[in-house]
């Protein structure tokens, strides 16, 4: 028999930091989040206020600031809603503060490009939200009890929760890789068994779930709106889907709320026997007690739409009438050759797989190339494509860098060219009307390439280092798109230690070392010297077509990341 894991001890051990109101925060285990992120499981009944406890808690702050005051702020943020299947403009429930909860891993192997996909998307949209000024709650929970947690541990013969736990933690690794902020707070299924245990109560006593031989069962019967975040009818809920064949079911479109305890399983007491919860209620009851009933962003992958998402919106709403999520958000799929990403498939690549290969941020800046709601096909090219790119952005700002660190900023003055200005001013209205329509980051990433050619005309040709105030343009134009990269989450801590990095993955890939190169730039000078220039273009197009680019200049010759040309031909014969 499993060990017996009980849940009686507190949730929270919550200490206020001795600081000013404006700046207080709670702390939860290594977790910081804002003061409003206030545990309410309760649902508040027709006698009291409708609202949720953390709404009622924000409106009670009438000290706390303000958010600052964003320049951009004036753009109006729109949002794709799978609720309503539209474009809706973003309104929070409460002025100033947002609540986004987004359904996490089941943590029970390393995470694959797909997680990440979702992740890096919400990233974003923390971070855009953020920025706009918005104080933002960012819950984001670890499934780490479920059946295909339990069939793993057994097949190695490991406790499930510590299974869990450390697949939780590289689970985090990889969004430290790829530059996704810590959410405000990360609860696990484990660490919740007392709201779970509540809600599922809840449930019962409001007449929408039924209990057989220990297991409860939610009865989509007594739930008349049920399919409308997906449009689905009650009999696509189909096995397979974390649905479970059960002749004992009212419906067979019936869901576990709990599931009775079985032999070499975890389980936790609960009124109906010994158990274990499903797989849905743990996002309802978490979700609840990190954000109340009503709240603004619920998000997660579009494979979760149904029945995952279709079944949380029941149980909300069969335990409190008063249920309310604004903004239903989904991501698209990371397919290969057209094919959905997934485990289940077995036709994924895990995070750690492409990033032994490509830089973090490579991969992110190819996520972020597809607007989040079309699905993104991976491929090697692709992936190449994306990692010249972003050594491109980071080679620039660095050779600006360079440049700027040179002059005296005390020296410099206040005005740049109008020319300067008008391009700084055209690449920042793009900049918020596409990030605002949507996040539709793909415009945004295309939009760089004229504030970056412009900084490389004002470092290497002749008429931009003859133009007036020219170090006070670069300084410009470099603090702009340092902001954009920042919000995006491709800003390095160093532009010369990623782009060393991003050489270093290149010759990995090529299955060559720089001292292999730098003899074949040797070889190659030599040959030039000789005119033996069929040699010279021999040793050029054999690197290049290993993803090695060679660059003459009066300095001499260097070398710098590029996509293969077996594989830029591919391409085309594909195309």
């Amino acid at each position: 028999m499993g060990t017996l894991l009980k849940c009686y001890k507190p949730l929270f051990l919550v200490q206020l930091s001795p600081i000013p109101n404006s700046a207080r925060t709670i702390r939860l285990g290594t977790h910081r989040f804002f003061a409003f992120c206030k545990p309410n499981i309760r649902c508040l009944t027709s006698s009291s206020s409708s609202q949720p406890l953390v709404n009622e808690t924000i409106r009670s702050n009438s000290d706390a600031p303000k958010p600052p005051e964003s320049p951009w702020s004036s753009s109006e943020l729109w949002l794709h809603n799978t609720m309503s299947r539209k474009k809706e403009a973003f309104k929070p429930k409460v002025e100033g503060k947002v609540g986004m909860y987004v359904c996490g891993v089941t943590a029970y192997d390393l995470s694959h490009i797909g997680h990440a996909r979702v992740y890096v998307t919400f990233d974003v949209l923390y971070r855009y939200l953020t920025h706009l000024g918005y104080q933002v709650c960012y819950v984001r929970n670890f499934t780490d009890v479920d059946d295909k947690i339990i069939a793993r541990a057994n097949e190695l013969r490991e406790d499930p929760i510590t299974l869990s736990r450390r697949y939780c933690e590289e689970f985090n690794q990889d969004m430290t890789y790829l530059q996704c902020l810590p959410p405000s707070v990360e609860p696990r299924v484990s660490d919740h068994m007392p709201q779970i245990l509540d809600m599922i109560k809840q449930i019962i006593d409001n007449g929408y779930a039924y209990v057989v031989e220990g297991d409860v069962y939610f009865s989509v019967d007594k739930f008349p709106e049920y399919g409308r975040l997906s449009g689905r009818k009650l009999e696509d809920n189909r096995a397979g889907e974390r649905v479970a064949v059960d002749s004992r079911k009212q419906n067979p479109a019936d869901f576990a709320l709990w599931k009775s305890a079985k032999e070499g399983e975890p389980f936790w007491d609960s009124p109906w026997g010994p158990g274990r919860p499903g797989w849905h209620i743990e996002c309802s009851a978490m979700s609840a007690a990190y954000l109340g009933y009503t709240f603004d962003i619920h998000g997660g992958g579009m494979d979760l739409v149904f029945p995952h998402h279709e079944n949380e919106i029941a149980q909300s709403c069969a335990a409190c009438k008063q249920t309310n999520i604004s903004y239903w958000i989904h991501n698209g799929f990371v397919t290969i050759d057209s094919e959905k990403m997934s485990k289940s498939l077995g036709n994924f690549f895990t995070i750690r797989q492409v990033i032994d290969l490509y830089h973090p941020l490579a991969l992110r800046l190819f996520l972020l190339s597809t607007h989040y709601r079309s699905a993104v096909n991976y491929s090697d090219v692709q992936l190449e494509s994306a990692s010249e790119r972003i050594f491109y952005i980071y080679q620039t700002l660095h050779d600006c860098e360079d440049v700027l660190r040179q002059h005296d900023e005390s020296t410099q003055k206040d005005s740049i060219p109008p020319d300067i200005v008008d391009g700084i001013n055209n690449f920042y209205n793009v900049f918020v009307a596409s990030m605002s329509d949507d996040l539709h980051t793909p415009v945004v990433l295309a939009a760089l390439s004229d504030p970056l050619k412009t900084i490389n005309d004002l470092l290497h040709t002749r008429k931009g280092k003859k133009q007036d105030l020219r170090i006070e343009s670069l300084a410009a134009l470099e603090k702009k798109i340092k902001n954009v990269l920042s919000i995006l989450g491709l800003m390095p801590a160093s532009y010369s230690e990623i782009l060393q990095q991003l050489m270093e993955k290149a010759l990995k890939r090529a299955k060559l070392t720089e001292i292999q190169i730098l003899q074949k730039i040797e070889e190659r000078t030599f040959a030039r010297k000789n005119k033996e220039y069929e040699k010279s273009d021999a040793i050029r197009k054999d690197l290049a077509a290993v993803g090695i680019a060679l660059m003459d200049s009066p300095a001499g010759t260097t070398w710098r990341p590029a996509v293969p040309l077996a594989l830029q031909e591919q391409q085309v014969a594909r195309t």
